[in-house]
Protein backbone atom coordinates (compact mmCIF):
# COMPACT_ATOMS: atom_id res chain seq x y z
CA UNK A 1 0.00 0.00 0.00
CA UNK A 2 1.19 3.51 -0.84
CA UNK A 3 2.12 4.90 2.59
CA UNK A 4 2.25 8.69 3.05
CA UNK A 5 5.29 10.77 3.94
CA UNK A 6 4.83 13.69 6.33
CA UNK A 7 6.36 17.06 5.42
CA UNK A 8 6.46 19.69 8.16
CA UNK A 9 8.80 22.41 6.85
CA UNK A 10 7.78 25.12 4.38
CA UNK A 11 11.38 25.02 3.11
CA UNK A 12 11.00 21.45 1.93
CA UNK A 13 12.04 21.35 -1.78
CA UNK A 14 8.67 19.98 -2.82
CA UNK A 15 6.77 22.82 -1.16
CA UNK A 16 9.17 25.40 -2.58
CA UNK A 17 8.51 23.98 -6.04
CA UNK A 18 4.75 23.99 -5.49
CA UNK A 19 4.79 27.67 -4.52
CA UNK A 20 6.59 28.49 -7.76
CA UNK A 21 4.12 26.46 -9.80
CA UNK A 22 1.19 28.14 -8.06
CA UNK A 23 2.47 31.71 -8.30
CA UNK A 24 3.88 31.70 -11.84
CA UNK A 25 1.40 30.65 -14.50
CA UNK A 26 4.11 29.60 -16.95
CA UNK A 27 6.46 27.92 -14.45
CA UNK A 28 5.28 24.47 -15.56
CA UNK A 29 7.10 24.95 -18.85
CA UNK A 30 10.45 25.24 -17.09
CA UNK A 31 9.75 22.77 -14.29
CA UNK A 32 8.26 20.06 -16.48
CA UNK A 33 5.53 19.60 -13.87
CA UNK A 34 2.00 20.89 -13.35
CA UNK A 35 0.19 21.46 -10.06
CA UNK A 36 -3.54 20.61 -10.12
CA UNK A 37 -5.54 21.40 -7.02
CA UNK A 38 -8.81 20.09 -5.67
CA UNK A 39 -10.57 16.75 -5.65
CA UNK A 40 -12.58 17.56 -8.80
CA UNK A 41 -9.50 18.09 -10.99
CA UNK A 42 -7.63 15.18 -9.40
CA UNK A 43 -10.58 12.84 -9.96
CA UNK A 44 -10.95 14.09 -13.55
CA UNK A 45 -7.33 13.19 -14.22
CA UNK A 46 -7.83 9.68 -12.84
CA UNK A 47 -11.06 9.17 -14.80
CA UNK A 48 -9.13 9.88 -18.01
CA UNK A 49 -6.42 7.39 -17.06
CA UNK A 50 -3.86 9.99 -16.02
CA UNK A 51 -1.19 9.26 -13.43
CA UNK A 52 0.04 11.65 -10.75
CA UNK A 53 3.66 11.76 -9.68
CA UNK A 54 2.73 12.94 -6.20
CA UNK A 55 -0.39 13.57 -4.20
CA UNK A 56 -0.23 16.30 -1.59
CA UNK A 57 -3.02 16.07 0.97
CA UNK A 58 -3.78 17.88 4.19
CA UNK A 59 -3.87 16.04 7.50
CA UNK A 60 -7.64 16.56 7.64
CA UNK A 61 -8.02 15.37 4.07
CA UNK A 62 -6.10 12.20 4.84
CA UNK A 63 -8.81 11.29 7.35
CA UNK A 64 -11.44 11.42 4.58
CA UNK A 65 -11.75 7.95 3.08
CA UNK A 66 -12.55 9.18 -0.43
CA UNK A 67 -9.66 11.66 -0.49
CA UNK A 68 -7.29 9.07 0.95
CA UNK A 69 -8.22 6.64 -1.82
CA UNK A 70 -7.69 9.36 -4.41
CA UNK A 71 -4.32 10.26 -2.91
CA UNK A 72 -3.17 6.64 -2.91
CA UNK A 73 -3.64 6.51 -6.69
CA UNK A 74 -0.51 8.67 -7.04
CA UNK A 75 2.99 7.25 -7.16
CA UNK A 76 3.88 9.06 -3.91
CA UNK A 77 1.79 10.62 -1.14
CA UNK A 78 2.79 13.59 1.00
CA UNK A 79 0.77 14.78 3.99
CA UNK A 80 1.06 18.38 5.20
CA UNK A 81 -0.71 20.59 7.69
CA UNK A 82 -3.59 22.80 6.56
CA UNK A 83 -1.45 25.91 7.07
CA UNK A 84 1.38 24.57 4.89
CA UNK A 85 -1.09 23.62 2.17
CA UNK A 86 -2.57 27.13 2.27
CA UNK A 87 0.92 28.50 1.58
CA UNK A 88 0.97 27.11 -1.96
CA UNK A 89 -2.77 26.87 -2.65
CA UNK A 90 -4.11 28.70 -5.71
CA UNK A 91 -7.61 28.95 -4.21
CA UNK A 92 -9.19 31.52 -1.90
CA UNK A 93 -10.52 28.60 0.12
CA UNK A 94 -7.72 26.03 -0.11
CA UNK A 95 -8.63 22.51 -1.13
CA UNK A 96 -7.45 19.47 0.82
CA UNK A 97 -5.69 17.63 -1.98
CA UNK A 98 -3.68 18.28 -5.11
CA UNK A 99 -1.61 16.35 -7.63
CA UNK A 100 1.76 16.99 -9.20
CA UNK A 101 1.78 15.66 -12.76
CA UNK A 102 4.29 15.73 -15.59
CA UNK A 103 3.73 18.54 -18.06
CA UNK A 104 2.08 16.69 -20.95
CA UNK A 105 4.15 16.45 -24.11
CA UNK A 106 2.47 18.32 -26.97
CA UNK A 107 0.86 15.92 -29.43
CA UNK A 108 1.11 16.15 -33.20
CA UNK A 109 -1.51 18.24 -34.98
CA UNK A 110 -4.31 16.05 -36.34
CA UNK A 111 -4.95 17.52 -39.81
CA UNK A 112 -8.62 16.54 -40.16
CA UNK A 113 -9.81 16.95 -36.55
CA UNK A 114 -12.46 19.49 -35.54
CA UNK A 115 -10.35 22.08 -33.78
CA UNK A 116 -10.13 25.42 -32.01
CA UNK A 117 -7.45 27.97 -32.82
CA UNK A 118 -6.81 30.51 -30.06
CA UNK A 119 -5.27 33.71 -31.42
CA UNK A 120 -3.80 35.60 -28.46
CA UNK A 121 -6.77 34.99 -26.14
CA UNK A 122 -5.23 36.42 -23.00
CA UNK A 123 -7.71 36.06 -20.18
CA UNK A 124 -7.15 32.80 -18.30
CA UNK A 125 -10.80 32.47 -17.39
CA UNK A 126 -11.83 32.84 -21.02
CA UNK A 127 -9.29 30.26 -22.17
CA UNK A 128 -10.38 27.74 -19.54
CA UNK A 129 -14.05 28.27 -20.37
CA UNK A 130 -13.33 27.75 -24.07
CA UNK A 131 -11.56 24.47 -23.30
CA UNK A 132 -14.52 23.35 -21.22
CA UNK A 133 -16.97 24.17 -24.02
CA UNK A 134 -14.78 22.47 -26.62
CA UNK A 135 -14.74 19.27 -24.58
CA UNK A 136 -18.48 19.47 -23.95
CA UNK A 137 -19.34 19.78 -27.65
CA UNK A 138 -16.91 17.19 -28.97
CA UNK A 139 -14.07 19.38 -30.24
CA UNK A 140 -10.96 17.55 -29.10
CA UNK A 141 -8.05 19.59 -30.47
CA UNK A 142 -7.02 23.06 -29.30
CA UNK A 143 -4.17 24.96 -30.95
CA UNK A 144 -2.99 28.02 -29.03
CA UNK A 145 -0.86 30.64 -30.73
CA UNK A 146 1.87 32.55 -28.94
CA UNK A 147 0.35 35.30 -26.82
CA UNK A 148 -2.49 33.08 -25.57
CA UNK A 149 -2.72 32.46 -21.83
CA UNK A 150 -0.64 29.45 -20.72
CA UNK A 151 -2.94 26.45 -21.11
CA UNK A 152 -1.68 24.55 -18.04
CA UNK A 153 -1.56 27.53 -15.68
CA UNK A 154 -3.52 27.20 -12.41
CA UNK A 155 -6.16 29.75 -13.48
CA UNK A 156 -6.83 28.08 -16.82
CA UNK A 157 -6.95 24.67 -15.13
CA UNK A 158 -9.54 25.91 -12.64
CA UNK A 159 -11.73 27.42 -15.35
CA UNK A 160 -11.38 24.28 -17.50
CA UNK A 161 -12.90 22.12 -14.75
CA UNK A 162 -11.14 18.97 -15.92
CA UNK A 163 -11.56 19.50 -19.68
CA UNK A 164 -7.78 19.51 -20.14
CA UNK A 165 -7.53 15.77 -19.61
CA UNK A 166 -9.79 14.94 -22.56
CA UNK A 167 -8.27 17.35 -25.09
CA UNK A 168 -5.29 17.45 -27.43
CA UNK A 169 -3.61 20.69 -26.34
CA UNK A 170 -0.85 22.28 -28.38
CA UNK A 171 0.42 25.70 -27.35
CA UNK A 172 3.01 28.39 -28.16
CA UNK A 173 2.49 27.89 -31.89
CA UNK A 174 3.29 30.44 -34.56
CA UNK A 175 1.18 30.70 -37.71
CA UNK A 176 3.47 28.27 -39.54
CA UNK A 177 2.61 25.66 -36.90
CA UNK A 178 -0.97 25.62 -38.19
CA UNK A 179 0.06 24.50 -41.67
CA UNK A 180 -0.74 20.85 -40.95
CA UNK A 181 -4.39 21.66 -40.24
CA UNK A 182 -6.43 20.85 -43.36
CA UNK A 183 -10.01 21.40 -42.17
CA UNK A 184 -11.63 24.71 -43.23
CA UNK A 185 -11.16 27.60 -40.83
CA UNK A 186 -14.15 29.59 -39.55
CA UNK A 187 -13.63 32.92 -37.80
CA UNK A 188 -15.98 34.66 -35.43
CA UNK A 189 -16.40 38.39 -35.90
CA UNK A 190 -18.70 41.02 -34.44
CA UNK A 191 -18.05 43.37 -37.39
CA UNK A 192 -19.13 41.29 -40.37
CA UNK A 193 -19.71 37.89 -41.82
CA UNK A 194 -22.70 35.61 -42.27
CA UNK A 195 -25.20 35.30 -39.45
CA UNK A 196 -24.40 32.02 -37.72
CA UNK A 197 -27.88 30.44 -38.12
CA UNK A 198 -27.69 30.98 -41.91
CA UNK A 199 -24.02 30.14 -42.38
CA UNK A 200 -23.05 27.11 -44.46
CA UNK A 201 -20.84 25.58 -41.81
CA UNK A 202 -18.41 22.83 -42.85
CA UNK A 203 -19.11 19.44 -41.30
CA UNK A 204 -15.68 19.62 -39.69
CA UNK A 205 -13.85 22.88 -39.16
CA UNK A 206 -11.41 24.84 -37.04
CA UNK A 207 -13.01 27.69 -35.11
CA UNK A 208 -10.69 30.69 -34.91
CA UNK A 209 -11.15 32.81 -31.78
CA UNK A 210 -9.27 36.06 -31.34
CA UNK A 211 -7.86 38.47 -28.80
CA UNK A 212 -10.47 39.96 -26.46
CA UNK A 213 -9.95 43.51 -27.74
CA UNK A 214 -8.40 43.13 -31.19
CA UNK A 215 -10.18 40.05 -32.45
CA UNK A 216 -8.65 37.64 -34.94
CA UNK A 217 -5.54 38.94 -36.68
CA UNK A 218 -5.80 40.05 -40.30
CA UNK A 219 -3.33 37.39 -41.41
CA UNK A 220 -5.46 34.61 -39.93
CA UNK A 221 -8.70 36.10 -41.26
CA UNK A 222 -7.29 35.89 -44.77
CA UNK A 223 -6.84 32.15 -44.32
CA UNK A 224 -10.41 31.56 -43.15
CA UNK A 225 -12.93 29.98 -45.49
CA UNK A 226 -15.84 31.63 -43.67
CA UNK A 227 -16.57 34.43 -41.22
CA UNK A 228 -19.66 34.35 -39.02
CA UNK A 229 -21.34 36.69 -36.61
CA UNK A 230 -23.74 35.82 -33.81
CA UNK A 231 -27.01 37.79 -34.03
CA UNK A 232 -27.65 39.74 -30.85
CA UNK A 233 -31.21 41.08 -30.81
CA UNK A 234 -30.62 42.57 -27.39
CA UNK A 235 -28.41 45.19 -28.98
CA UNK A 236 -25.05 44.49 -27.36
CA UNK A 237 -22.01 45.25 -29.49
CA UNK A 238 -20.33 41.89 -28.96
CA UNK A 239 -20.21 38.77 -26.83
CA UNK A 240 -17.40 37.74 -24.53
CA UNK A 241 -15.10 35.43 -26.52
CA UNK A 242 -15.82 32.45 -24.27
CA UNK A 243 -19.58 32.96 -24.60
CA UNK A 244 -19.26 33.30 -28.37
CA UNK A 245 -17.20 30.11 -28.50
CA UNK A 246 -19.86 28.15 -26.64
CA UNK A 247 -22.58 29.33 -29.05
CA UNK A 248 -20.49 28.42 -32.10
CA UNK A 249 -19.45 25.02 -30.77
CA UNK A 250 -23.06 24.21 -29.92
CA UNK A 251 -24.17 25.14 -33.44
CA UNK A 252 -21.53 22.84 -34.93
CA UNK A 253 -22.60 19.98 -32.66
CA UNK A 254 -26.31 20.60 -33.33
CA UNK A 255 -25.86 20.39 -37.08
CA UNK A 256 -23.71 17.28 -36.79
CA UNK A 257 -26.73 15.74 -35.14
Amino acid sequence: MNEPRAVTSRDNPLLVRLRKLAQDGSAYRRAGQVWIEGDHLCAALRERGGQALQAVVTQAGWQDAALQALARSAAQVVVVSDSLFAGFSTLDSPARIGFVIETPAPPEVLPHAPSVILDRVQDSGNVGSILRSAAAFGIRQVLALKGTAALWSPKVLRAGMGAHFGLRLIESLDEAGLAALTVPWVATSSHGGVDLPRADLPASCAWVLGHEGQGVSGALLERCALRVRIPQPGGEESLNVAAAAAVCFYESARRAG
